[in-house]
C-alpha cells in the first residue's frame, strides 16, 4: 500500500538515525551538562510539502513585509555597537529602515528612520551624534525623539514644537544576552515572553553579555533569505556538501528541540557519520577534526586511550580559562565540543555554549530573489572589551575567503553558498508545487514555516 502525505499522521513511529546519539555521548563524557540542557523537545507536525511560491513569488515577499517584519522581534545589533550615549546604528529590513540609539547609559530606543517634515531618511550610516538632524531642511530631534528645532518656525504655525505629532514614533526595543532586538508592532508581546524561559536559561550559563564582535561579514547571496537560512537548520546536507566533516561529526545523529519561538540543533563531535563506509579510529577522527594528516605533529596532546572528546574538551578548557576563569571546570565536555545551533524565529541564529558563531539572514533591500547573509564571531575576552569589528561587505561574486577574519569557516560558507543559489534556480524548474522535508532531521524548517504561516494568516495590520 502506498501512502500519500495526506494519509500520514504523527502517530507513525519516530525513526531516528542508527548508532549512538548525542544523549549517548553525554553519558560517556567526564563532565556532564545539567539536566535542563539535556531535555528533549522534538517537533512533529505532519508531512506536508512547503509551497515553493514562498521562496519565489513577489506576492509572498509583500506579505512578509506587511505581516512578518512589521510584527516580529528581530536582532538589530549588539549592545557594544552602541556603547555611548548618542551612538546609533541604522537597521534595515526589506524596504524599512530604523534608527537604534542609546539615549542614556541604561536606555536604548528605536525610531523609523524618516524625517517627520518631508520623509527624508535621517541617517544613512552608523555613528554617534547629539541630535538627529535632517540633511534636507534641518529639522532636528533630540536623542529621546522629542522635536528640537524647526527651521523657519514662523512658517509652521500649525506645528507646536513639543506636540506628539512631531515626536519621533518609537518601536519596541528589547535586550537579551547582549543582543539588541526591535519590534515595530506596538502591541507585540515583550521580548522575554517571545523568547520564553528555556532559551534564556541556556544562554545565561554562557555569559554572552560579556563578549565582543570579533568578526562581522555581510555577503549578498543570489537566493531568497529563507533558502539561505534553511541551509543551516539541518545537518542532513553535511555528507554531500561538507564531506570533510563526516569523519568526526555525527550530523545524522543530531538532536532537534523546539521551544515556541526558539529552537536548537545539537550536532555531536566524536561520532563519525553513519554514511561512511568504514568507521575511523579515535585518532583518525581527532586528526580529521584538526585537519592534520597522519604522520604530522598534532597541535593538541592526544595520548594512548584518549577519545576525541577527551582530548578536545581538555584543550577547550585551557583555551577558555583566561576569559572564563575557573568556571570552565563547571562546564560539560559537550559545551566545548559540540555544535549548539540555536534558531530564534524568524531569521536569527546564535550558536550556544562556547561557540562564537552568529548568523543573520535578511532580504537584500526590497529584492526577494537576493538576500544578505551575515556571519559574526561573538567571542569572550579578557580585560577591557575590544571595539566591535567593522563589517566586511562582500558582493554576490566575492568569495567568503576574502574575509580573512572568518578563518576556516569561510571555506565551509563557500560550500553552503554554492547550494543556496542553485536551490533558488532549481525551484524555478521544479515540476512539483513544493519541497519535501524529512520528518525529524529537517523538522526545524517545518517549524519555521508553521510560525511563518501564523504571521501571514493573522492578516494585515489594522489601521
Amino acid at each position: 500500500m502506498t501512502l500519500s502525505s495526506k494519509d500520514l499522521t504523527d502517530d507513525l513511529p519516530l525513526e531516528r538515525c542508527p548508532g549512538p546519539s548525542w544523549q549517548d555521548k553525554l553519558d560517556e563524557d567526564e563532565r556532564p551538562v545539567p539536566e535542563y540542557l539535556r531535555k528533549q523537545y522534538p517537533y512533529l507536525n505532519g508531512f506536508k510539502d512547503i509551497p515553493k511560491e514562498r521562496y519565489l513569488s513577489r506576492e509572498w515577499h509583500e506579505l512578509e513585509k506587511e505581516r512578518l517584519w512589521s510584527r516580529v522581534w528581530q536582532f538589530a545589533c549588539r549592545e557594544e555597537h552602541i556603547p555611548d550615549v548618542g551612538s546609533y546604528i541604522v537597521y534595515e529590513i526589506a524596504d524599512q529602515s530604523y534608527l537604534v540609539t542609546r539615549v542614556s547609559p541604561n536606555e536604548i530606543k528605536a525610531y523609523p528612520n524618516a524625517c517627520l517634515h518631508r520623509g527624508r531618511t535621517l541617517k544613512t550610516y552608523d555613528g554617534r551624534c547629539s541630535e538627529f538632524r535632517c540633511p534636507f531642511h534641518g529639522f532636528a530631534w533630540n536623542l529621546d525623539g522629542t522635536l528640537k528645532n524647526i527651521p523657519a518656525e514662523w512658517d509652521f504655525p500649525h506645528l507646536e514644537v513639543r506636540s506628539e505629532e512631531m515626536t519621533l514614533p518609537e518601536v519596541k526595543v528589547g535586550v537579551w544576552a547582549g543582543f539588541v532586538f526591535i519590534n515595530p508592532d506596538p502591541d507585540a508581546e515583550s521580548l522575554d515572553d517571545f523568547l520564553g524561559p528555556e532559551i534564556q536559561q541556556h544562554f545565561e550559563r554562557w555569559d554572552f553579555e560579556n563578549r565582543y564582535v570579533q568578526a562581522h561579514v555581510a555577503k549578498i547571496i543570489r537566493c531568497n533569505w529563507k533558502i539561505a537560512h534553511e541551509s543551516f537548520c539541518e545537518g542532513f546536507h553535511v555528507n554531500a556538501t561538507h564531506p570533510q566533516g563526516m569523519g568526526y561529526t555525527g550530523d545524522p545523529q543530531s538532536q532537534i528541540d523546539v521551544y515556541g519561538n526558539a529552537a536548537r540543533q545539537l550536532s555531536p563531535k566524536g561520532i563519525p557519520c553513519v554514511m561512511l563506509p568504514e568507521t575511523p579510529t579515535e585518532e583518525e577522527m581527532f586528526r580529521a577534526s584538526l585537519d592534520v594528516r597522519i604522520g604530522e605533529d598534532l597541535p593538541v596532546p592526544f595520548e594512548e586511550g584518549d577519545t576525541l572528546r577527551d582530548a578536545l574538551s581538555r584543550a577547550g578548557r585551557e583555551r577558555f580559562r583566561s576569559s572564563f576563569g575557573e568556571r570552565v571546570d563547571d562546564l560539560g565536555d559537550a559545551e566545548f565540543l559540540d555544535a549548539w545551533v540555536y534558531v530564534i524565529h524568524p531569521n536569527f541564529q546564535p550558536w550556544g555554549a562556547l561557540n562564537r558563531i552568529v548568523y543573520r539572514f535578511r532580504p537584500n533591500g526590497d529584492d526577494h530573489e537576493t538576500c544578505i547573509f551575515e556571519m559574526l564571531y561573538v567571542s569572550p575576552f579578557t580585560g577591557e572589551r575590544p571595539p566591535p569589528a567593522k563589517v566586511v561587505h562582500l558582493g554576490a561574486d566575492d568569495p567568503w575567503t576574502d574575509a580573512v577574519g572568518l578563518e576556516n569557516l569561510a571555506m565551509v560558507a563557500e560550500q553552503d553558498t554554492f547550494n543556496m543559489e542553485q536551490v533558488h534556480l532549481g525551484l524555478k524548474n521544479l515540476r512539483r508545487d513544493g519541497v519535501a522535508l524529512s520528518r525529524y532531521q529537517e523538522s526545524l524548517i517545518r517549524w519555521k514555516h508553521d510560525l511563518l504561516e501564523e504571521h501571514i494568516e493573522r492578516g494585515p495590520v489594522s489601521s
